[in-house]
């Protein structure tokens, strides 16, 4: 189909990097460890994009992007290092370019960007939230998610709490909890019993702004940080 990139998450498959080759198409992993950087790279990766545990939505370690950029950066030898996971203006894109990447990603500040297509209760909440307002559902299934708190997270934790230490968790009634949730609240606007995935620094979030105005004011922000630091030396 002429696709420019793939950016490849939730898991990991060698079989993208073959098809990526295949059809001429860079292949860009999301991974949370040095080991898969350099795996990734020697399977012919054209980048890495790293997100820590302080990202939205699934999480791949419990470890924060400050501690895996460095290792990741020292591991990669010829391919650009994106951070990704807590980043929402530019102090962090400058804290993370600091730290080695090459660039970043953020996905919680560009929910909220006018063009964005997700329900406007789901921004609303997004643009509402404190700096505690996230919490994690789903480790005892192994697939962390990290979401804004609602009703839904209180009835899907309460259930964690009760399946943990079991011989035999029941992990179908977790997953009837959460069956189209992320639907219910992208599409259909339920605040209560959606599944807001969003990322710690939603709390820093405040404005909903078009995502050339939120590039450009990432740019001139870190930038600024920037050059502050530098001057100090």
């Amino acid at each position: 189909e002429g696709i420019d990139l793939v950016v490849a998450g939730a898991g990991f498959s060698r079989d993208m990097f073959a098809m990526g080759k295949e059809s001429g198409t860079p292949i860009v992993p999301i991974v949370s460890s040095a080991k898969l950087a350099r795996i990734s790279e020697g399977l012919g990766a054209a980048a890495v994009i790293v997100e820590g545990c302080e990202a939205g939505g699934h999480l791949g370690t419990d470890r924060s992007a400050r501690d895996i950029v460095p290792e990741v950066v020292a591991a990669v030898k010829n391919i650009p290092v994106i951070g990704a996971g807590g980043i929402g203006d530019g102090r962090g894109m400058a804290a993370a370019l600091m730290l080695g990447a090459d660039a970043v990603q953020l996905g919680t500040r560009f929910l909220v960007a006018t063009e964005c297509t997700a329900h406007d209760n789901f921004k609303a909440s997004v643009l509402k939230a404190k700096d505690i307002d996230t919490v994690i559902t789903g480790q005892i299934t192994g697939h962390p998610v990290r979401v804004l708190r609602n009703k839904l997270t209180k009835i899907y934790l309460q259930a964690e709490k009760e399946e943990t230490g079991k011989e035999n968790p029941d992990f179908e009634r977790l997953e009837d909890i959460g069956r189209g949730a992320l639907r219910r609240i992208v599409v259909e606007g339920d605040t209560q019993m959606g599944s807001m995935m969003a990322g710690q620094i939603a709390g820093l979030i405040s404005k909903e702004q078009s995502c050339s105005e939120i590039i450009q004011e990432l740019m001139a922000e870190s930038h600024e940080v920037i050059q502050k630091q530098l001057a100090r030396f």
